[in-house]
This record gives structure tokens, C-alpha cells and sequence, in this order.
């Protein structure tokens, strides 16, 4: 596991904690490994986890799928962040979700009973990564909040402006790349991709915006 310690350090979670007590606390927290090919389930709907999922290599999808294998994406998880840890907390619930390999990914997986409960020497790291965890809870939250915002507006041009203002908020720059390629996009937006791209395509000759695959340049008038 040494090997990914400049990754787990730049982490979250383990935001604070020294290379020893990183390692110190994947024993405490029974961390095991896995790889997946791109385009496999990494968590499936209907799963039961008591480990939540922190990404070490690769992207991952978070998607609810219909009866038809439509998919929604809620949200792409890249590397150093985690996933499945609010159904890590509720063992007894069944995912709604399920988590697929948008490319190679190894997945580091963390055990959340062992977190929660606090190391018999109380170790004030310990303490630090729970409230870590906490803090990613609450950031999480307020990202699905304002895709909520996203998918809310009334037409699609609206609800790419909206999507693409966030996204240059979050960088605090203009121009920007995107974590989807087009269908990706339409689907974490809940639009018809021939409507969305006609849309972007219109927004383009207003003047509004240049884009070239997933890099995106907002600009004003």
C-alpha cells in the first residue's frame, strides 16, 4: 500500500495525517484492494457494503439505472474520493445505486464499523479522519443539492447554463474542463443528448460559450 501514499496523503479523508499514521490507519480500518476493467460494476443496486469505497486509480460512475437499463449518472467520482460511505454507515440498506468503471480503476476499500468506533488508545488521528468524514458527508451533500438546482430549470439550455456556471464557480476561472463526454453529460442532466448538443451548439454562436470535447470557456458579451 506504500506505494499510494502520495495519493492517500493529497486525500480528504486522510487530509492531516503523516505517512506513518496514514498506514497505521489502513490496518486499523482493514483496508483491502481491488481493480476493475473499465465498464465493470464496482458496486451493483441492491448490494449490501459495511466498507465504503476510496478511488486510488481510474473514474467511476455513480448511476441509477431503470428497469430498461437507462441510466441517470448522480455524480462521477475521480481519484481521492470516496463513495458508498452513507450506505457503508446503514449496513441493513440495500444500495439504490450501483458504481461503474468508467475506465481501469483499483478501489481502495475501508471498513466504516472500524472508523466509527475509535481505536482503543483513542488516537487523536483517529478522531481527525471521523471528522474528515464528516466533512466530505456534508460536501457531498451540498454537490447533490446543486445538481438538484441543474436538473430543476424549466428547459435544457437552462439547465447546461446552470451546470457550466457551477463548474467555472468551482474552479474560479472561466474556462474549464468537464468529468463527462456528451452522453455522459445529457444523461447526469436528465436531457435528450440531440436536444443538449443542439442547445450547446446554439449557445456557441450566441457568443456565450466555446467548447472542444470536455473543455468548456464561458464568455460574456
Amino acid at each position: 500500500m506504500k506505494e499510494y501514499l502520495p495519493i492517500l496523503r493529497q486525500t480528504p479523508l486522510f487530509r492531516g495525517l503523516s505517512d506513518a499514521q496514514v498506514l497505521t490507519m489502513l490496518g486499523c480500518l482493514s483496508a483491502t484492494r481491488r481493480s476493475y476493467p473499465k465498464g465493470a460494476y464496482v458496486l451493483r443496486e441492491g448490494d449490501r457494503v459495511d466498507a465504503f469505497g476510496l478511488l486510488l486509480e481510474g473514474s467511476v460512475h455513480i448511476v441509477q439505472e431503470d428497469f430498461w437499463g437507462n441510466r441517470n449518472i448522480i455524480t462521477g467520482i475521480g481519484v481521492g474520493e470516496v463513495f458508498a460511505e452513507s450506505y457503508a454507515c446503514l449496513a441493513d440498506a440495500p444500495l439504490a445505486v450501483s458504481a461503474i468503471a468508467q475506465e481501469n480503476a483499483t478501489v481502495l476499500y475501508l471498513n466504516v464499523r472500524r472508523l466509527l468506533t475509535t481505536c482503543a488508545t483513542a488516537c487523536e488521528y483517529h478522531n481527525g479522519v471521523i471528522h474528515n468524514l464528516v466533512a466530505m458527508l456534508a460536501a457531498k451533500n451540498l454537490r447533490m443539492n446543486e445538481k438538484v438546482q441543474h436538473i430543476t430549470q424549466r428547459t435544457t439550455r437552462e439547465k447546461l447554463l446552470s451546470f457550466l456556471s457551477a463548474e467555472s464557480r468551482r474552479v474560479g476561472s472561466a474556462a474549464f474542463s468537464i468529468p463527462f463526454n456528451r452522453q455522459q453529460l445529457a444523461d447526469y442532466l436528465s436531457v435528450d443528448r440531440s436536444a443538449m448538443s443542439s442547445e450547446l451548439c446554439k449557445l456557441r454562436d450566441e457568443g456565450q460559450l466555446r467548447f472542444q470535447r470536455d473543455q468548456f470557456e464561458l464568455l460574456r458579451a
